[in-house]
């Protein structure tokens, strides 16, 4: 296999070899990693680092209050962490009768930030350097200013537009009621007070201290129930990965709450088919891989929640019987429909890092929608997230919205292993793309053994689980599109880059070394040395 080369597609982009790197979808962020790094940090603190920088550079996507999810590869073996929050204990069932559809911002759409609580776990476990040391840069460029990076200014405005109505938000992310340009200075003076005390802290203060504090009161001026209890009981929870083999790889992802699962259901349904011999960027791949996402999907949101209320096992979604018996769903000449099966019952960031140690690090952060719900509170730049709108009203449902409940989650931080050796640490930004991203790029690496830069250039799809349109990338050959189109898939050709494909990080592991790689359809680059 050519483990590095020149990519078969357009692309701007160059892999970066090195000991020691961090890819980021910011190039400040990457850097910031970097300089920890050059300090005695590992790859835990050059992600730490480059995660706290992004909720300054790349608000759009994520910020202070949001979630996280990571797994770490300490040299040995794996380790997973969920610090996603639960919803308020005040969120009856009553409290969301008035509602048609589960609200996208405001008060309603807002569960317990996990994503500093994240920080101060993977720090304690696996840091090197003193917490309060990583939080140098961010707090540097939220305090003096930074040049407004392209990808950024481009989709300030049209995000700021979603949530510009919610209390706090114009105060902190508007200049005179517009949005920054490309290069513009931006500055955020109380984003840069709460990084510092929460760096000074441990994040203490988020949950027990003053900035709870200011949380809690700005939800009881303006319509929200969250409390102070609610905040204090969040407990970031350390994981055993889950795992299925494809061919000769093995993918890892986080257990439920998280979508991470729906990877390794439409990965088993791939398996009973021959993908190489379809040929690569074929009509016959693409469509096998929408369909088997399709299937995946239906399981996803019939059976997948807060792990206490599942009724239907992991182990029974990722059985290799059942998951032969949905692939024989799959009709390699039509596009399906289908329904949830019944098993035997028994605008996101991510980042990755490595080091010379061996350790591998692969995170993401988000505040989901826009810039989540588009709740600033005043003088923090703690702008809060809107994971609650993945709960769902239906009755009797187990992700049904409900108290002290995780609600289904988009994030997904991706590791793949090649007999227990640690081969690749990647993500890929973007709501329900995330999911479809990991799956596209297993194939890509285990059926067609493409490097790292091609598996992030290739051409995406993202099958929309709400309307079930295939959306495909311009630079996707045009017989491709035609054919899927002909083989009944209801198709829409959007640019290259386009929002909906997201953006991805990917780490290979290649004997001593690493090829790091970062998605030219944003800002992002490489970092090493």
């Amino acid at each position: 296999m050519n483990d590095v080369s020149a990519s078969r597609y357009p692309i701007a982009r160059i892999p970066l070899l090195a000991s020691n790197v961090v890819a980021a979808s910011q190039p400040l962020a990457a850097q910031a990693g970097l300089r920890i790094m050059l300090a005695g940090g590992n790859a835990v603190d050059a992600a730490l680092a480059a995660a706290a920088t992004l909720t300054v550079v790349e608000p759009t996507m994520n910020g202070i209050g949001g979630d996280l999810y990571a797994i770490v590869w300490d040299g040995k073996q794996l380790h997973a962490l969920n610090s996603t929050g639960l919803s308020p204990a005040a969120w009856c069932r009553s409290r969301f009768d008035k509602y048609d559809q589960m609200p996208m911002k405001g008060w309603d759409s807002v569960t317990v930030p996990g994503q500093v609580a994240g920080w101060t776990a993977l720090s304690n476990r696996f840091g090197k350097l003193p917490f309060q040391k990583l939080f140098g840069p961010a707090v540097e460029y939220a305090e003096r200013g930074f040049p407004v990076s392209p990808f950024v200014a481009s989709v300030w405005p049209e995000l700021a537009a979603l949530v510009s109505d919610q209390s706090g938000f114009a105060e902190t992310f508007l200049i005179d009621g517009r949005s920054p340009t490309v290069g513009e200075i931006w500055r955020a003076p109380g984003h840069a007070r709460s990084l510092q005390a929460i760096a000074e802290t441990e994040g203490e203060t988020f949950y027990r201290g003053a900035l709870a504090e200011l949380i809690v009161s700005f939800s009881d001026r303006t319509g929200g129930c969250i409390s102070l209890d609610d905040l204090a009981a969040h407990q970031p929870t350390w994981c055993e990965p889950l795992s299925l083999q494809y061919r000769d790889y093995t993918l890892h992802e986080l257990p439920p709450n998280g979508f991470g699962i729906a990877a390794l259901m439409a990965l088993g349904i791939m398996e009973n088919f021959d993908v190489r011999a379809m040929g690569r960027d074929s009509i016959d791949a693409y469509h096998l891989q929408i369909e088997a996402m399709r299937l995946a999907f239906a399981d996803l949101y019939a059976h997948v929640s807060d792990p206490q209320t599942m009724r239907v096992p992991v182990s029974a979604l990722l059985d290799r019987h059942y998951l032969a018996q949905r692939a024989r769903l799959v009709d390699l000449r039509r596009a399906g429909a289908p329904t949830p099966g019944k098993p035997r019952l028994g605008g996101t960031v991510y980042l990755t890092a490595a080091d010379a140690s061996g350790m591998m690090v692969s995170l993401i952060q988000s505040n989901y929608w826009a810039f989540g719900s588009g709740l600033v509170v005043p003088g923090t730049g703690i702008a809060l997230h809107n994971r609650g709108s993945n709960f769902t009203l239906e009755r009797g449902h187990p992700n049904e919205v409900g108290p002290r409940k995780a609600p289904l989650h988009t994030i997904i931080p991706g590791f793949v292993t090649r007999n227990g050796a640690p081969v690749l640490s990647f993500g890929v930004m973007g709501a329900a793309m995330q999911t479809q991203g990991h799956l596209q790029f297993l194939s890509r690496l285990a059926d067609f053994d493409q490097d790292p830069q091609s598996i992030c250039d290739a051409p995406r799809f993202m099958l929309s689980p709400a309307d079930g349109i295939a959306n495909l990338e311009a630079h996707l050959p045009p017989t491709v599109a035609d054919g899927l189109a002909g083989r009944g898939h209801r198709v829409q050709i959007l640019p290259t880059g386009h929002l909906t494909f997201g953006s991805a990080q990917l780490i290979k592991r290649i004997g001593g070394v690493y090829c790091a790689v970062s998605d030219p359809r944003r800002d992002g680059v490489t970092a090493g040395f």
